[in-house]
């Protein structure tokens, strides 16, 4: 009776905790991707030519994670579902431990952006997760369906769908829920101050250069500030810059002050904007900041006295209201 219990309250734990872990992510794939592309760098694994890839890898994850928690939760297949766990879990016991030890990765990503943990703090996370699937391979036996026939097959894959919905939704559009610092209501300015604690704020690397100057203070304070985000030139959506150039015009006939952004070269920048006809210039800031900022490349976020108003995905910038 006892090892019934303790198997179910792991069988809950797990399940709720593989389920809270993939949909913190689920709503942000883009932001697994760039872990993804963080381990697979030289400087970490080593294993570059796996990094035009990381979007899958971390697509496949994500499903992964959250559809084995449903199914744990519901018994459905129950010794495929826990063994597989067992699996997901060794390789995230691995990696969270190489983090932790070689100081390689300070943020495993295991919770997207919604709970920060420390290297040695995940790793420990992960030794306590795969001690109650231990628990539950020893006693696979106690779990059941908690449904009859196939009811539990048809979540599974009813589950499996609303999932990669999301994921196809979530990777066109923006993040369904936004866990970053530069979310729509957040105040960048305020980001940036230092607390009693003494931590580092969660702004902390935003700079808005020209040739000479930042100019982040300055609009910061501004009233009615678009701007259109292009992280990186080389792989952003083409596409998108004629609807930049349309969404910007009108920005500036409404009298917002709008400025591109990106860390990309100046030279190369300037062919686009000619190509384009953009009526604005470009600044400059850190690629990374520039991900973290927007999950699109082009983007465009709306700052009225350093608040986010509004962020769209270019694909989605007829909606912005001016």
């Amino acid at each position: 009776m006892i090892l019934k219990l303790i198997t179910q309250i792991s069988r809950i734990i797990v399940g709720a905790l593989f389920i809270f872990s993939g949909f913190v992510k689920l709503v942000d794939p883009i932001g697994s991707q760039y872990k993804f592309q963080e381990y697979f760098s030289e400087s970490v694994l080593n294993m570059e030519f796996l990094i035009p890839y990381a979007l899958p890898f971390a697509v496949l994850l994500i499903v992964s994670e959250i559809l084995l928690g449903v199914m744990i939760l519901i018994g459905y297949k129950p010794k495929f579902t826990v063994w597989s766990l067992f699996a997901l879990t060794l390789i995230f016991l691995f990696l969270t431990w190489y983090s932790a030890y070689y100081n390689k990765v300070t943020d495993c990503g295991c919770f997207g952006d919604a709970v920060k943990l420390s290297t040695w703090g995940t790793f420990y996370k992960n030794v306590i997760l795969i001690g109650f699937i231990i628990i539950l391979l020893i006693k696979v036996d106690f779990i059941k369906p908690i449904f009859k026939g196939n009811i539990p097959k048809l979540i599974t894959f009813l589950s499996l769908a609303v999932f990669l919905f999301i994921v196809q939704h979530v990777l066109t559009h923006l993040p369904l829920i936004d866990f970053r610092a530069y979310a729509i209501g957040k105040n960048i300015s305020e980001g940036m101050k230092y607390k009693d604690d003494g931590e580092i704020p969660p702004v902390h690397d935003f700079m808005l250069e020209d040739t000479q100057n930042d100019l982040a203070p300055e609009l910061l304070a501004k009233e009615k500030v678009m701007l259109i985000i292009v992280y990186n030139l080389d792989k952003s959506d083409e596409n998108g810059f004629p609807k930049m150039a349309e969404i910007a015009n009108k920005a500036v006939e409404k009298g917002y002050t709008v400025y591109g952004v990106s860390a990309s070269f100046t030279d190369d920048l300037i062919l686009v904007q000619n190509k384009y006809n953009l009526p604005f210039e470009f600044l400059f800031c850190d690629e990374t900041t520039l991900k973290t900022i927007i999950r699109a490349n082009p983007g465009v976020i709306i700052l009225d006295k350093g608040t986010v108003t509004q962020k769209k995905n270019w694909v989605d910038v007829d909606d912005l209201e001016l």
